[in-house]
């Protein structure tokens, strides 16, 4: 994790060409939410720092088959994609036995989610939810379907562009890290109040996955990578858990 850094009259998270302001004024939602004081340091307790991390439950490769694993006999609509990539460490070694949890909307731009109310239609055998662990090479892969555009009620005919919410869990309660990835070609990019959020163009194409051809599989889906970077001068742009859309 980066540390935070405070400086007069203003709140830094981390590399300032990496990570976003607390307040970004295009964002309606930091001018809420973003502290106005210089943070608090808390002790943190020893069951933070020790435990439980992602002991939560058995994971199974169904977990992360989000075309097929809503319990029905149904198959989710939508492009079929292939998403994977590797974690890794300020060094660039993989992180491996690493909990990583994504959540998106489905072909229509909808979340299962009862606040979202917006007229795109829901999809019954999807989700919207999957979960898996990195290998020893830190890999992980899901198989899901393209999310959607959908509207949002930051700005004027605003429209969030296709994105995939990752979650990443280390050994602690602490360490968990929250970001959010794009896809190539996107006309919604520029935009888009939260990406254009990151100062510097290298981290926001950081978060925009590569289009893979040998990842493809014939006659079946389409391939993407994207690879995390979880700490050093080349991370991956994280959210805090206030800043979520």
């Amino acid at each position: 994790m980066n540390q935070i850094q405070i400086t007069i009259g203003e709140i830094v998270r981390g590399d300032r060409e990496v990570f976003p302001p607390y307040l970004y004024d295009a964002y309606q939602s930091t001018r809420r939410r973003a502290p106005q004081l210089a943070l608090i340091d808390v002790p943190l307790t020893l069951s933070e720092l020790t435990g439980p991390g992602h002991a939560i439950s058995a994971i199974t490769a169904e977990d992360a088959d989000l075309t097929r694993n809503a319990g029905t006999d149904g198959e989710a609509i939508g492009q079929r994609i292939i998403l994977t990539g590797r974690v890794l460490d300020e060094t660039g070694a993989p992180v491996p036995n690493t909990l990583l949890e994504i959540w998106q909307t489905n072909a229509s731009g909808r979340y299962l989610h009862k606040r979202d109310q917006w007229p795109g239609p829901l999809d019954p055998n999807f989700l919207g939810m999957g979960r898996c662990l990195t290998n020893a090479e830190g890999v992980y892969r899901f198989l899901t379907i393209r999310p959607g555009a959908y509207p949002w009620k930051n700005h004027p005919n605003a429209w969030r562009p296709a994105h995939i919410h990752f979650s990443i869990f280390g050994p602690t309660l602490l360490s968990r890290v929250v970001t959010q990835m794009y896809f190539p070609d996107d006309p919604l990019h520029s935009l888009d109040p939260i990406l254009s959020s990151l100062p510097a163009e290298s981290a926001r194409q950081s978060l925009i996955a590569t289009y893979d051809h040998t990842i493809t599989e014939p006659e079946w889906a389409l391939g993407f990578r994207w690879d995390i970077v979880l700490r050093g001068t080349h991370a991956t742009p994280f959210e805090t858990p206030e800043v979520r859309s």
